[in-house]
This record gives C-alpha cells, structure tokens and sequence, in this order.
C-alpha cells in the first residue's frame, strides 16, 4: 500500500453527504450537456456521445480532474456524480480534451456515521439492492464501503445477475493532506446474450417481440472487472499544490459469446451465428503527477501546473470460434446443444504512453479568464499476432489548447477556445472481422465559441458553436473496421438550467450540427457523406416541479427527440426520428428519524418501438414502456 499512498494526492475538496435519497439529477445539474448523479442522468450529451464522438473510447476520462485510462467504468459504489465538460465548462479545467471530458467525482467518506439504502423493482421483473456505509474511524480517517445486488431483465428477454463492491478510506491527518484509497469490483454472470439483427439488404430489420427470447441458453457472458487505485492532494504551501492520482482498472472475460442474426429478410428469415471467444483480458495502468503554483496579484488570479501524466495498457483478444447454427426465423425458437470450442490463436496488444503538459490559468476578477496548455506526448503500440511479424506504430507529437472568456457586466461571459488532442479510436465494434482489434491513436481537433448569460442567479443560458475533426472509422466492404477517411461535425448547441420558479427546475437542451464525412471513399462512391450513428439533431428537456399541495412531493418529466440516424456506410438506411417520454414523481419523508424517498418512474411512457444502431449495419430493440419503484433511505 506504500506506493499507493505516496502516489494519491488529489483536488481538495470537501467531503460530501452520502444521502442518496436526495439524489436528482434536474436540480442538481450544472447544465443540459451531459450529468449523472446516483441512478440517474440527464443532458443531451453522455459519457459515449459527445458532438457525435465518444470522449470514453477517445481516452477522455477524469477522476476528479486527474487522468484516468479508463477499461471500466467506475461503478456506483465509487462514483458519486458524472459531469460532461466541454465549451465554458471546460474553461479553466487543465488539459481539456478535444471532444468533451467525462469527469468523475467520487464518494468521500465524510465524518457522520451513516448507512443508504436503495432497492428498487421494474415491471420487467428486474431488481437491485445497494447498501452504502459510512463508518468514521477516528478524527482523521473515514470508511465507505458498499455493495449492490442485481436481478437485471433486459428488453429482448434475456437477463442476467451482478453484484458489486466497493471500499474507500479517506485519510485528512491535517488541512493541507487528503489521501484517498479505493478499490471496486463487478462480477457478472448467467448474462444472456441475446442477437443483433443484421439484414441482407438496405432496410431495417423486421419487427421482433419484445421481452422473447428465442436463442440457445447456452450464449452467455460472465466475467468480472475491477478498479482500484487512490488519490489525494498535499498543500506544500499556501500557493503551492501536489495532487496526484493512481488507478488500475481491467476486465476479464471468462465465458463470452456474441450472436446475430444475419442476412436478414424482410420476412424474418437469416442464419443465427454464434461468436465464442477464448478467455481474454483488458487491462490498464494510469496515473497523474501535478504540480500546481497560485500566484495572486490584487484582482488578478494566476495558476501554473506542470503535470506528468502515463498509462500502461494490454489487451489479448481475438481466437473466437463461429458457429453456425443454420437458417432461422424470427421467433423461432433454437434448441442446438452447445459444441465444443474450436479457439484459434490470440492477439496481445499493448499501448505505452506518456505525457509532459504545462498550463496556465489566468482570472481577472470583472474582466475574463485566460487559459493555454502545451504537452508533448510519446506514445507506443506494438501488436503481437501469431504469424505476423511484431507491429510497432509511433507517434510523439506536440499538443495544445487555448480558450478564453470575457465577462461583459455581471451576468454575461463570451467564451472561445481550441484544443488538439492525441485520442483513442477505442476498438473494432463486435458485428466487425476484427472485433475488438484496438485502432490507432489520431490527431483530433475541436473549434468552439458562444457565451453564458445569467438570466437570474439560479437560471442561466449557455450557446455555442462548435467543429469538431478527426478520422473517420468504420466497416468497410469487407466488414473490416479501419480508416475510411476523415469525419467533422460542426454544429450549435444549446443550455438553459436552473430554477424557472421556487417549485420548478428546468434542465433543457439541444444540439443541430452537420456531421460530413470526406476522402477517398467519399469521392469514389464507397461512402456516403454522412457518418454513421450521428444524428444531426438532438433535444433533451426534463422538468421537475414541487406542487404546493403536498410537501415532500415532485412530478418530473423528460423529452428526448433524436433526429434520423445514418445506419449503414452507404447512407441507404436510416433509423427514423423519434422522440421518447419519460414521466415519474417522488415523494421525500421521513421513515421515523431517517430521510427516506419514494420514487416512481416510467420510462418510455407511449412505448416507442425503435432500434438502436450497435454497429454499422447492426441492430437492437430499444426498451419498451418500462415502470421502476425505487425506495432510497438514509439511516
């Protein structure tokens, strides 16, 4: 633990409650571009789709601002809140990330004894129960320590069980030291695999039941992920800062398949492929240093941070076996015993990389803020494939950012900023021949200007430009995934949070962009101009309003439109428009001296039948109406 503890130093920040029965994400967000809190989220924007681009697969995470190679996501039992930087909320944030930043806070330990309890039903017959503790153990040390149980029933018919832990202590010896260990772990297993739908020609797939499974109950998953890791800050002085952060996170696979439906008519009739991989394992090491200087002259705030920032990550993938399980139908029940595995050789992969960054911060109080990074960044990835001779790809460029905000009176900023980055493509979708292949790192780069205005101190609006521009990758025509040329989106986007009324909070947002793809394959007719998987409009709006009647009682309400979304390289298929509604209410008492809320939610209200797209080409149902009770309380 040595180690872990010299190398955890982190932002200084408070410990916060552990309630989570006031938990909302409406009131609590900062703005509609992307916030989670608890279980749940708002905003147009997530963790997986930012301005038409994943900031997760680019390598875009932070745990409390300090860098993270994330192979799994932090699980509930760490994370306390999940927050979208990107335009002016990015302002000030060092080394900011071309296509947005997923920033993590975490659950602290504070100094008040505690334990949360969450358990929720669905009316898929899903269920979960969470248990969060708090446990002071002495004047300076804290414990949180947690584990979730679930029952998950999915909207294709399949289901699966999962339990989660988690552990953290919270060391404050002295203002001016914070040290935080954590550990987490996901088991998940008896994980149905249930098809992707792939069909034959330039159509969507036929209609399927919901809440039908039909597939070999052989198909399934388990496997089990951990992150574990610490942070934590030193105050060297008052104007000196060391924080660092060091975070280990992998996944191993035990049993895994994947199955599709393939050559899809529009009758209903394909071949049902089965994908069954060898045991494999994705694993990275990653850590931050930073060193930081705050030099205060009168109304001027400068801050200078030198930071040095690694990961160290491996993959083995590859060696699966196809089966073939004949002709099919849609609803067609398949009863083929399960076969012997055929594995073939596998792949190892590994990505070295680190990176020097200095940035400067300046604030002039009534004036605006200046801010300007530059990193240089060395980076490796050699691939290691039976019968091919070891591959090695370099790349040790110079990377930059610079933004700006002018405070024009007291409620209104103008804001502009440009970023370059070196980011991850992540890795070759599953419906791919080279599924899970990890894809090269790429030069990206992001544009972006618009203002904030304060309507009042509790209602705020936030406009933008941006463009956004990196390579493009997809399937090509012979379903491999690869550079096919270059993608940019350039587009408006659009916040307006806050409290419209005491008893009303609006949280709505909106994005219309113009995603174009150019190169070659443009050029010759291979690709269409328009990317796959991006939608040139989305509209997000969630109101909860407190009705006077009923103390304690809220009704919330949600609209997420989504415009068509090119589906196939050729641009000949599109998932249509389509609009969700999602309502709910809580109501917030006490359980004799304990806080406690109960929380009804029905998502999907008008029961919208749709596909998401899984891949180019590739297909899934999207949830049917959906009821959830949730009861949170805090003893």
């Amino acid at each position: 633990m040595r180690w872990l503890l010299l190398l955890s130093t982190l932002v200084a920040a408070p410990a916060v409650a552990q309630d989570r029965s006031t938990e909302n994400a409406v009131t609590q967000a900062e703005d509609a571009f992307g916030t989670s809190i608890g279980n749940e989220d708002v905003g147009i924007y997530n963790s997986n789709d930012v301005r038409g681009f994943s900031p997760t697969r680019a390598g875009n995470v932070r745990v409390e601002g300090l860098y993270y190679d994330q192979v799994w996501a932090l699980t509930s039992r760490l994370r306390r809140s999940t927050t979208i930087r990107i335009g002016i909320s990015a302002q000030g944030f060092p080394f900011p990330a071309p296509t947005g930043v997923v920033d993590y806070a975490l659950r602290k330990p504070g100094q008040d004894a505690r334990l949360s309890v969450v358990s929720s039903v669905n009316s898929y017959g899903g269920g979960s129960l969470e248990l969060d503790a708090v446990v002071p153990l002495g004047e300076t040390l804290s414990l949180g320590a947690g584990v979730g149980l679930y029952r998950n029933e999915f909207f294709n018919g399949t289901n699966s069980k999962q339990h989660v832990e988690g552990v953290s202590l919270r060391w404050t010896p002295s203002p001016d030291v914070e040290i935080m260990p954590f550990w987490s772990r996901s088991d998940i297993y008896d994980d149905t695999i249930g098809p992707l739908y792939t069909p034959a020609g330039p159509y969507l797939p036929p209609r399927v039941e919901r809440r039908r499974f039909n597939g070999p109950k052989w198909t399934i998953y388990e496997g089990a992920a951990s992150t574990y890791g610490g942070i934590g800050r030193i105050d060297l002085s008052p104007d000196w800062q060391l924080r660092a952060g060091i975070f280990r996170s992998f996944f191993a696979n035990s049993i895994d398949h994947f199955t599709s439906i393939t050559d899809l008519t529009p009758d209903g009739r394909g071949r049902f492929l089965v994908f069954a991989d060898p045991p494999n394992k994705l694993a990275s090491t990653s850590s931050e240093l930073r060193l930081s200087r705050r030099i205060v002259d009168g109304p001027r705030l400068h801050r200078i941070h030198l930071s040095l920032f690694a990961r160290d990550r491996t993959n083995r993938y590859d060696g699966s076996d196809l089966i073939d399980l004949g002709p099919t139908r849609i609803g067609d029940t398949i009863t083929a015993p399960q076969p012997r595995y055929n594995y073939g050789p596998q792949t190892n992969d590994r990505v070295r990389q680190e990176t020097l960054g200095l940035a400067y911060e300046g604030r002039w109080k009534g004036v605006g803020e200046l801010s300007f990074g530059l990193q240089k960044t060395r980076y490796r990835k050699q691939t290691d494939q039976p019968g091919v001779p070891l591959a090695t790809s370099r790349a040790e460029p110079f990377l930059f950012n610079i933004a700006a905000a002018a405070y024009v009176g007291n409620r209104l900023a103008i804001y502009g900023g440009y970023t370059r980055g070196l980011e991850e493509s992540g890795v070759a979708p599953q419906n791919a021949v080279n599924r899970n292949e990890a894809l090269p790192a790429i030069i990206t780069n992001q544009a972006d200007i618009g203002f904030r205005w304060a309507i009042t101190p509790k209602l705020k609006v936030i406009a933008g430009l941006f463009d956004v521009r990196k390579p493009y990758f997809n399937l090509n025509a012979t379903n491999r995934f690869e550079l096919l040329g270059d993608v940019k989106n350039q587009g408006i986007e659009m916040s307006f949070s806050g409290a419209l009324t005491p008893r009303l909070d609006i949280v709505a947002g909106a994005v219309f962009s113009r995603p174009r793809v150019t190169g070659e394959g443009v050029r010759l007719g291979r690709l269409g101009p328009l990317p796959v998987g991006q939608a040139a409009r989305k509209v997000d709006l969630n109101f909860d309003w407190r009705p006077p009647l009923l103390d304690g009682l809220s009704i919330d309400l949600a609209i997420a439109h989504s415009g068509a979304i090119p589906a196939t390289r050729d641009n000949r298929v599109n998932l249509p428009p389509r609009t969700l509604v999602d309502f709910g209410s809580r109501f917030a008492f006490k359980l004799g001296m304990a806080p406690a809320s109960l929380r009804l939610s029905v998502s999907n209200l008008f029961d919208v039948y749709a596909y998401d797209l899984r891949g180019a080409g590739a297909y899934d149902l999207i949830d049917g109406r959906l009821l959830t009770v949730r009861l949170s309380i805090d003893l």
